[in-house]
């Protein structure tokens, strides 16, 4: 039975429950040490050690098989979708772009569906053909999913670059925001399949190149504020030559010739209108070429905090001061660059406690070399950087990464991490020693630092210009699927096939006096902690519920959800591998 107290108690973070897959992998790296040595340890025994290594495996089956493994399941399930970035020859860098995913249920069936954002043609940035329609997939179960873009509308106008999703207006569905070139669209879920566009009526403006976008209350008053991520001043006239004319060889300008802009906030208002309050709250005081967005309260004062992800310039950090005011502490903080001092081709972004000590942690995609910056919170605004101690630096060094998130894809109580990899330069196997197509990356998190298991979960073979990604459980079996799109190429469904026993429970919040998504919430579940909300990666969306693998715990004491309004929630008794619809508590008058 579930108790729900809607009771204050002091914040407090009990031990981790015992690492069950942690013990395999050290019995397995302890067979064999023992087994080196018996190997040498005459000649007469080292004739033995054929026999041996035919039976590690099998000693150690049960170590191995928990390991994260996936399969493409996107043309058996329906999910065909490729998209179409409209790449000319001259090299419009908004070419190199495009790519937002989103995962939410739109039509509240228990499902979760999916959104692909998609370019246009000409310097008109129209699209003038079904090839260019931004996408919406229906997922009918069964592992099966259907093309339903016409009857729900939401085909888009424009070039289209990041998705956002969320239930803006409190009525229980989940509505839709996409970010794009000198167009961005606000739907409004009208609950009969359909969406409405309300962009006009809603205050948003359309004329900055926008590539992503995040959901947050950042004032707490139970309505989801609209955080907007703008590159660089760029025109459809833009005709800069970058590259070797000699050679006949014309690339993608780098970023520094594009003077950088400011991102912009909005206010929801109620009613379906929004307020820009990017100067009042000081978001508008500073330009970067802005790629994404993610929030956390890293400096646990209760009020939601954002990260921006900036190219070749440094990242922003800004601290909400819980007033309608924010900060910009990337520097102080030790976000806005790397230890060496310098900016990077800052991509990604996700911003999630990593190392179970219940402070939200950064990681940061970026281009080849360097280094896919992880960012460990420290405590007291602090954060350092963990890129090398945390394994990360190595297993991704000639990698360029895109989309990224934190996902506890073996449900053994560590978040792993996954990241959607590809070039910026199509030409760039000509001029450097990198791919452009490159396969995604799997980094599993075993006690806070990572290893490559990228080819053995399934990944090796599967090269192309990626973009976004978005997570979920799109076949309901407990475990974490991935959606990814890439240029010029078929969308890619890795179906989770893990073979695990671990154990597992994901949370759907629904808020009272919070947001009604409970955007925004601190779940806790022993040493672990997660946070409500759909702002992951790059330029994408993934709603669909907060998500704890828990090991061989096989039952929950207690569950422990701190809601923005303030409320501290206690659930006791708890079941697992199911998902549980959790209401906020009415905190009385």
């Amino acid at each position: 039975m579930i108790r729900n107290l809607g009771e204050s108690l002091a914040a407090r973070r009990p031990a981790p429950f015992p690492g069950a897959v942690a013990r395999l992998r050290e019995r397995r790296r302890d067979m064999q040490r023992r087994m080196r040595r018996y190997a040498a340890f005459s000649p007469r025994r080292r004739s033995a050690a054929p026999l041996f290594a035919a039976l590690l495996p099998l000693f150690c089956a049960a170590a191995l098989s928990g390991r994260p493994r996936f399969e493409n399941a996107a043309a058996e399930a329906g999910l065909l979708f490729t998209l179409d970035n409209h790449a000319t020859a001259r090299k419009r860098l908004i070419e190199t772009m495009a790519g937002g995913v989103a995962a939410f249920d739109y039509d509240g069936d228990g499902f979760t569906d999916i959104f692909f954002t998609n370019g246009a043609a000409g310097p008109a940035l129209v699209k003038s053909d079904e090839k260019f329609l931004n996408r919406l997939f229906r997922n009918e179960g069964g592992r099966r999913f259907r093309d339903v873009t016409a009857e729900a509308g939401v085909g888009g106008a424009g070039y289209s670059m990041g998705a956002a999703a969320a239930d803006f207006d409190n009525d229980g569905d989940n509505d839709l925001f996409v970010a794009g070139v000198f167009r961005n669209l606000l739907y409004r879920n009208e609950g009969d399949g359909s969406f409405a566009d309300v962009t006009a009526s809603s205050g948003i403006a359309s004329d900055r190149w926008s590539v992503a976008a995040g959901w947050f209350d950042y004032d707490r008053d139970g309505l989801l504020d609209l955080f907007v991520v703008n590159y660089a001043e760029w025109s459809v006239e833009e005709d800069r030559f970058c590259g070797d004319r000699a050679a006949n060889l014309r690339v993608y300008c780098h970023p520094q010739y594009f003077a950088p802009i400011a991102n912009r906030l909005y206010r929801n208002l109620g009613g379906g209108r929004f307020a820009d309050v990017s100067a009042a709250a000081g978001i508008a005081a500073h330009k970067g070429r802005g790629m994404s967005v993610a929030f956390a309260d890293y400096d646990a004062d209760g009020s939601l905090d954002a990260f921006v992800t900036n190219d070749n310039l440094p990242n922003f950090l800004f601290r909400n001061d819980g007033g309608g005011a924010f900060e910009e502490d990337a520097l102080l903080g030790g976000v806005a660059l790397l230890d060496h001092g310098k900016p990077v081709a800052s991509m990604g972004a996700d911003f999630r406690d990593y190392d179970n000590d219940g402070r939200p942690d950064i990681h940061v995609t970026a281009l080849s070399g360097e280094t896919f910056p992880l960012f460990r919170n420290e405590g007291d605004g602090f954060f350092s950087d963990a890129t090398f101690a945390g394994g990360i630096a190595k297993a991704v060094a000639d990698k360029a990464g895109w989309c990224n998130g934190f996902v506890d894809f073996d449900n053994d109580g560590d978040k792993d991490l996954f990241t959607a990899n590809a070039h910026v330069n199509d030409l760039v196997e000509r001029t450097e020693s990198y791919r452009y197509a490159q396969t995604n990356s799997l980094l599993e998190n075993d006690g806070g630092r990572f290893a490559d298991r990228s080819a053995e979960a399934g990944f090796a073979d599967a090269a192309a210009a990626h973009r976004g990604c978005a997570f979920a459980d799109f076949d309901n079996d407990g475990l974490i699927d991935i959606v990814v799109s890439s240029l010029n190429a078929p969308a890619e469904l890795w179906r989770n096939t893990t073979a695990t026993r671990n154990h597992w429970a994901r949370f759907k919040l629904v808020g009272r006096r919070s947001n009604r998504g409970g955007f925004g919430a601190r779940v806790r579940i022993g040493g672990q902690w997660n946070e409500a909300g759909s702002a992951v990666g790059y330029a994408s969306s993934s709603h669909a519920g907060v998500h704890f693998g828990l090991g061989p715990e096989a039952a929950l004491e207690e569950v422990e959800i701190l809601w923005p309004s303030g409320v501290r929630q206690i659930l006791r008794d708890v079941a697992v591998d199911r998902v549980v619809t959790v209401r906020e508590p009415d905190p009385g008058p």
